[in-house]
């Protein structure tokens, strides 16, 4: 029986693009690509026809990412702090990671779809985002259609009242953009208070591997005042800021005085102020966008600093 015609690779992106909604992670997800992908070729190797290879990458990249997340949910269940996604650059130059981006890549977004189990996850956004059918749907996770329609209706309403909200205003936001990270670099108070919502939610993910608060920060003076803070003792030791986005949404990389990369510090808006931001120094969620700087010693703490240590914004 022929091979399928299709090149094994045309279907890295749509398998990146599920493994990572998936599994919030860069690593985990290219390890279930390339897991999926030894498997299309291995089929193709031996002249097993693939009929629609679009379907059938998808889906074993989802039962390989139900399987992923099944591990990686024991291993958050013991997480240190609150858990947030690792970043994926809008610029990213990996061809396999030229994902579509919208509101389902955002981090704010990544994080809230942790509150649903791997089956419910895979129904939701095979639905949701990719748009897929239920008879799809069932084939896929090992169930029947009544079942996945159930899923997905339990999965709204588990994220109903966590979901982020958004309402794009391409020209508002890039304003309020420019706004936020002038006011944050300069360390003022007033000026972040004047951009934040009244209800904005700061969030530090150091996975008990970097200072980071434990606790989500709440409203806008209190923000502020952390920032500013942030900011006041990352000039005291010399670190640089380059805005660079990543999931669709503002960012500021935060590296230190040898180049080497500290934390990225993410920015979520929504009608015209910044309601959620994440600041993610976990050095295991940064190696893959290049060296990574070791944030205890800069600030000449050691392992044994405070978990609410200040890290630099």
């Amino acid at each position: 029986m022929p091979g399928t015609a299709v090149v094994p690779e045309e279907l890295r992106p749509l398998m990146f693009s599920i493994a990572y909604r998936m599994l919030g992670s860069v690593v985990e997800a290219e390890d279930v690509v390339q897991d999926a992908y030894l498997r299309i070729e291995e089929r193709r190797v031996a002249g097993l026809n693939i009929e629609n290879p679009e379907a059938f990458a998808s889906t074993v990249a989802t039962r390989l990412a139900i399987d992923a997340l099944r591990s990686a949910r024991r291993r958050r269940e013991v997480y240190v702090g609150p858990w947030m996604p690792e970043p994926l650059p809008d610029d990213d130059a990996d061809p396999a990671h030229r994902v579509e981006r919208d509101e389902t890549l955002s981090f704010a977004f990544l994080a809230v779809l942790e509150r649903l189990g791997p089956v419910e996850r895979a129904v939701f956004l095979l639905r949701e985002v990719f748009a897929y059918d239920y008879p799809a749907i069932a084939e896929i996770v090992g169930r029947d259609e009544p079942a996945c329609r159930q899923i997905l209706h339990r999965a709204k309403a588990r994220i109903a009242d966590g979901r982020p909200r958004f309402d794009a205003d391409e020209e508002r936001d890039a304003e309020l953009t420019d706004a936020f990270f002038a006011a944050l670099e300069a360390g003022d108070v007033d000026r972040l208070v004047g951009v934040l919502a009244d209800d904005v939610v700061f969030y530090g993910d150091g996975g008990g591997r970097a200072p980071a608060i434990r606790e989500p920060l709440r409203g806008s003076v209190a923000v502020a005042r952390f920032l500013a803070g942030l900011v006041r003792r990352g000039a005291l030791m010399g670190v640089r800021h380059e805005r660079r986005p990543v999931n669709g949404t503002p960012a500021l990389w935060v590296r230190a005085p040898d180049g080497a990369l500290l934390s990225i510090l993410m920015v979520q808006f929504d009608t015209g102020t910044v309601q959620v931001i994440a600041n993610q120094l976990n050095p295991g969620k940064l190696t893959h966008l290049g060296p990574v700087g070791d944030l205890y010693a800069l600030i000449g703490g050691g392992a044994s600093s405070s978990s609410d240590g200040a890290p630099p914004a």
